[in-house]
């Protein structure tokens, strides 16, 4: 069963490679779903996956990406219908 975790992370996290960063950690961690940034200078992520992948997602997007400063991440577990085979930046 697939879990589903909808953030929006704050911090310096545009312009520094975080979106790839998190989608490549995606791939690696076979978590499907989307990443893109937001006006307000926020990420938003939607991750889907394993309870366990989806927490260890959830951990990286704590810690960022290496030129990233994450100050803050919201988390809303949520329940979809959508189904997603790919984890995507999108633009």
């Amino acid at each position: 069963m697939n879990n589903v975790a909808h953030l929006f992370i704050s911090g310096i996290v545009q312009g520094v490679g975080f979106r790839v960063y998190i989608q490549n950690q995606a791939r690696r961690n076979q978590i499907q779903g989307w990443i893109k940034n937001l006006n307000d200078g926020r990420v938003e992520v939607l991750l889907v996956g394993t309870q366990e992948n989806v927490l260890e997602m959830i951990k990286l997007c704590k810690r960022g990406s290496p030129w990233s400063k994450v100050s803050d991440v919201q988390v809303n577990w949520k329940n979809i219908q959508e189904s997603y085979d790919s984890f995507s930046i999108i633009y």
